[in-house]
């Protein structure tokens, strides 16, 4: 006879016996979960009072507004991208750093090789700079003057690869350096955005990038590299938008959760399928380096790919807040930015100076940074974020004085770094060391 959870007989066909609900549980039962949910409330309050006591004490000499990273934290974080990348090398995007010590202490750690950069003129830099000697452009570039610099660079011409996706972007280069230039290492890059209706791009799931998007498409165009003089075609990458940076779990949407997760579930089915064949169909034209895919929301789907080689991640080294909404994994907040109170305009409000650090993308609401310390704020809907002053209520404002500040986390990993000259590193012994962001070394690369 079967036998039902609580270990007791039933006959075959009966119903179990039916199990206690919020109704039907006894008083002794609802207070107990009543008496757990009130002693993990008060675990998560104190934890959260601890963690904001022990970032006020560490900048306690430190006039905000300022930028920290945890150290503790960025190192969990990237022990955590490691143990999902599953024995894949993991190339670190500069873009959600943007800062050599970051870059570095990331590069510094086992199963972590190269970094993929976002523009030309950073990849000459970090590369004179010793952070790198394996260096991948993510996005196409135009620059004449960076293209010049790369060809009169023997060496960084050995470490640097630049990314096409058309035959006009080799047309620049030819026009920049002119006929008989050195060799240029180039990239692929393949569109993995998911067309459901029959791979026409009436309807496109991803972000817009590669036109290159079927596999004998990817074939011509690598034909077409490897016939050309002055150019080596080394790599084939492709990013995964809707599943790499789209949350499966946002918050109080459980329709679009269920959506979003229906779509990366046929999206990662299909790619698996097309990309092997790209890349089937490259290696019949040219041998290739390496083939990168992935971002820090997809790597346990793109380490499924045995075509893929290496995968890439940087934002969950940090855990900005567009990455809280997904199921797969949690990163640590890392990096964090503090905000004077200058104002009490009411009796549960606080005014914050500056704060208008608003991510890029959708212009919605996700992209503005997000009260963390103290718990229990939040900013205003008709003020939001501003760039001279940023209300914030809520019950933990009535505590708040001119003087005070408040910790918030930025919705995009790397763009808190070109509004700060430097980081504050926090170690665990309470320590804080400052290091300059691109912006504290006098760099923007746009």
């Amino acid at each position: 006879m079967p036998v039902d959870h609580g270990g007791q007989l039933t006959a075959r066909g009966a119903a179990a016996p039916a199990q206690p609900t919020a109704a039907t549980a006894t008083p002794t039962a609802r207070t107990a979960r009543t008496a757990t949910a009130r002693t993990a409330t008060a675990r998560t309050a104190k934890a959260t009072a601890a963690l904001r006591a022990r970032y006020d004490q560490a900048t306690a000499a430190l006039d905000p507004p300022l930028a920290i990273v945890d150290e503790d934290a960025f190192d969990r974080n990237a022990a955590d991208l490691t143990r999902r990348a599953a024995n894949r090398p993991i190339r670190v995007a500069t873009k959600s750093l943007r800062c050599r010590f970051l870059i570095e202490r990331a590069l510094a750690r086992p199963g972590y090789q190269g970094v993929m950069c976002y523009s030309l003129p950073e990849a000459l830099w970090l590369h004179a700079m010793g952070t790198c000697d394996d260096l991948l452009v993510a996005y196409p570039t135009v620059d004449r003057q960076a293209l010049r610099a790369l060809a009169a660079d023997a060496q960084a011409r050995q470490h640097i690869t630049i990314m096409v996706d058309s035959t006009a972007q080799l047309d620049v280069v030819d026009r920049a350096l002119g006929d008989d230039h050195p060799e240029i290492r180039v990239c692929l890059e393949l569109d993995v955005s998911w067309r459901p209706l029959a791979g026409q791009p009436l309807v496109h799931i991803g972000t817009w990038r590669s036109p290159v998007h079927e596999p004998r498409q990817a074939a011509e165009l690598a034909a077409v590299i490897t016939r050309r003089s002055g150019f080596r075609l080394v790599g084939v990458m492709g990013y995964e938008g809707q599943i790499a940076g789209l949350g499966d779990a946002p918050p109080g949407h459980p329709v679009r959760a269920h959506l979003i997760r229906f779509i990366q579930a046929r999206s990662v089915r299909e790619l698996k399928a097309r990309r092997a064949e790209a890349i089937r169909l490259v290696e019949a034209v040219t041998s290739l380096e390496f083939v990168n895919g992935g971002g820090t929301g997809s790597l346990e789907s793109t380490t499924g790919d045995t075509s893929v080689t290496e995968l890439t991640a940087g934002s969950g080294l940090v855990g900005p807040t567009l990455f809280d909404a997904y199921t797969r994994f949690t990163p640590a907040p890392a990096l964090l930015f503090a905000l004077p109170v200058v104002r009490r305009p009411g009796p549960a409000i606080a005014t914050l100076f500056a704060g208008g650090y608003v991510a890029s993308g959708t212009g919605t609401a996700d992209r503005l940074p997000r009260p963390y310390l103290p718990a229990g704020l939040s900013l205003t809907g008709v003020e939001g974020a501003g760039e001279v002053q940023t209300p914030v209520r809520g019950a933990a404002a009535a505590d708040l004085q001119p003087g005070d500040r408040v910790w918030l986390r930025h919705a995009k990993a790397g763009e808190l770094a070109e509004r700060f000259r430097e980081y504050h590193i926090v170690h665990d012994d309470g320590q804080v060391t400052a290091v300059p962001t691109y912006r504290g070394e006098g760099q923007c690369f746009g």
